[in-house]
């Protein structure tokens, strides 16, 4: 059972949030997970590299993997725009 209490609102209401855009104050997304289907692969760094990655992960508080994922995401994401 959830102890985070949400604000009620009619069903109205949110449908004219939902149409001027933003309705993430009425959904509770602390349980929702991403399903993308992946694929594993090895990557052999230098220690050198690991160590300022440990180092830039730490200042954002994420790990390793989820610090080199953000940054291939950003970099494709840039590629494409």
């Amino acid at each position: 059972m959830s102890t985070l209490k949400h604000k009620k609102i009619k069903a109205s209401d949110f449908d004219t949030a939902f149409e001027d855009g933003d309705v993430t104050e009425h959904l509770d997304l602390r349980s929702v997970k991403a399903n993308y289907p992946t694929q594993r692969i090895t990557i052999d760094f230098p220690k050198k590299i690991l160590e300022e990655l440990d180092l830039e992960a730490a200042k954002i508080g994420v790990t390793r993997t989820s610090l080199i994922k953000m940054w291939v995401a950003d970099h494709l994401y840039k590629l494409s725009a």
